[in-house]
């Protein structure tokens, strides 16, 4: 990984990037009015969106489309930026949701969900209305933004580490969760509809797997849990256990953990949702739950 720096002047003019990840982290210093552009060309255009945080004199945020009002989004963040220090955030865009959160939080602070799915392939970085800004842009290698913006750890999941990742591949010192047919599955996590949802990597498919919505679910990119030493309990229904790994988050903010279970011979890594009271694994193309499990604990 590497990083970009950028500086913006006092003049709305965005400064593009390639992006097809699905999300960018960055960190900003200014005064107010810290600009986002999702576009699908490097320039200004129709569709795109825009995210401007700490606008209004640092007052609040919004989500504009199409560069016309009325926002599509908007919620107060008094004080969000700083022109004495930097400030982390991610922005990330996935089946027409758009969203922004602080760094190190899972949770976004303002998002908007469009029926129109606009292909993104551009982020465009700017500051105006009387505010300079000095951009640090965490970059892949060929120029896309790592997609790391959810791999700090929720809280109270202190010394995890999330490594980000795709296609299949496996990092380093990845933590074994299951096995199938032979073969290791690994602990991962990825963004899907709105939810950082935990679920199991099978590295032969080239891709992780998460359940949702009564699916199983493929996912290309993803982070692996890595250099951990957890250990497995049982457990049953909604009893999350103390010191349970929260590894994500539903569409509603709920904290999923992760868990495990032998099914069909295979033992897999899938979801727990303590408000249905049981865990949710991605199988043989569905999403099926299980009220007797183990769970993750630190």
């Amino acid at each position: 990984m590497s990083c970009v720096d950028l500086q913006t002047e006092d003049r709305l003019e965005y400064q593009f990037l390639p992006n097809r990840t699905g999300i960018t982290q960055f960190r900003v210093r200014a005064p107010n009015d810290a600009h986002i552009a999702l576009s699908p060309s490097a320039c200004e255009t129709t569709p795109m969106y825009e995210i401007f945080i700490g606008g209004w004199g640092n007052s609040k945020s919004v989500i504009r489309k199409n560069r016309t009002k009325p926002d599509v989004a908007e919620v107060p963040t008094p004080g969000i930026l700083s022109d004495q220090d930097f400030r982390g955030f991610w922005v990330r865009w996935e089946n027409g949701t758009i969203s922004a959160g602080n760094e190190g939080e899972a949770s976004p602070f303002i998002s908007f969900t469009d029926y129109e799915n606009v292909p993104i392939e551009y982020v465009g970085y700017c500051t105006g209305w009387g505010a300079r800004g000095s951009w640090v842009i965490e970059q892949r290698e060929g120029g896309a933004p790592i997609a790391a913006a959810y791999s700090r750890p929720p809280q109270n999941a202190a010394n995890v580490c999330w490594v980000a990742s795709g296609n299949g591949q496996v990092p380093p010192r990845a933590f074994v969760g299951g096995e199938d047919n032979g073969e290791t599955l690994y602990v991962c996590r990825s963004m899907f509809n709105g939810a950082l949802i935990p679920g199991k990597l099978v590295p032969s498919h080239g891709n992780g797997y998460v359940a949702w919505g009564g699916k199983e679910n493929p996912v290309y990119e993803y982070e692996v849990l890595c250099d951990f030493g957890g250990t497995w309990v049982a457990t049953a229904g909604g009893n999350i256990p103390s010191g349970a790994l929260p590894g994500g988050q539903s569409e509603d903010g709920e904290p999923l953990y992760i868990g495990r279970v032998v099914h069909d011979g295979a033992l897999t890594v899938g979801k727990v949702q303590p408000s249905h009271g049981c865990l949710y694994i991605p199988y043989g193309g569905q999403e099926l739950s299980f009220k007797e499990y183990e769970i993750l604990l630190q």
